[in-house]
């Protein structure tokens, strides 16, 4: 049987933690597999809820009353992605209080509020807002407008490792909390697959990936 899971990352399979997971659930279960499909922030309850996914590795909080919050796979830090020539990049590091003298890449209309401002928040630390500039759909409209310096945006830090693009640099945000990404699955589709592969995540227990930061340099 084949278990659909929908991943933030293109290269989800790279990532050592989720490929260890699902190896060890292919190895528990002979016969089941885990096939991998990328979904965009804009839209990160699209494929639970129309059944293109059956499971979804999505950063928390997750507040919806049909679908269930399971394990937490992976922990991480978060980067400010900013031009090259940006004001902050030379900085080497970024607070949530720059936010507020910035404009933000808006996530669009489609994913909840409280969703968004978990990873790019309304208000700096200390209540100033913080405006928004123009609206991405996909990680590469926001890579694109952040590159031509309409915008920053705060990301997972991951993104150092996996993706990159021409005149981008990634700044730690020393003050952000850490995300959480947890399998989150529909309610009504809940099966001994899905249960199956949740308890393979309890058992392996969360880890922590290490934060690999860009340098101006790496931009370039």
């Amino acid at each position: 049987m084949v278990t659909r899971s929908g991943w933030r990352w293109a290269k989800a399979r790279a990532q050592p933690p989720l490929r260890h997971l699902i190896d060890t659930f292919r190895s528990r279960y002979p016969g089941s597999d885990v096939q991998i499909a990328e979904f965009h922030f804009s839209a990160p309850f699209t494929q639970l809820r129309t059944g293109q996914a059956d499971l979804q590795l999505l950063w928390l909080p997750v507040r919806e009353p049909d679908l269930t919050v399971g394990p937490v796979v992976l922990t991480e830090g978060r980067v400010l992605a900013v031009a090259a020539n940006h004001p902050l990049a030379a900085g080497g590091s970024a607070s949530l209080e720059d936010l507020g003298d910035h404009l933000v890449v808006d996530g669009g209309a489609d994913a909840p509020d409280y969703w968004v401002e978990s990873m790019a928040p309304w208000r700096t630390p200390s209540g100033r807002r913080i405006p928004r500039g123009a609206s991405a759909r996909t990680f590469h409209e926001v890579l694109s407008l952040v590159a031509a310096g309409w915008c920053v945006s705060p990301l997972n830090a991951h993104t150092t490792r996996y993706y990159s693009h021409p005149g981008v640099v990634f700044l730690p945000i020393t003050d952000a909390p850490a995300t959480q990404w947890a399998l989150t699955w529909r309610i009504s589709s809940e099966s001994a697959h899905i249960r199956a592969l949740a308890q393979t995540a309890r058992d392996i227990g969360t880890v922590a990936l290490a934060q690999q930061p860009t340098t101006p340099a790496d931009a370039t």
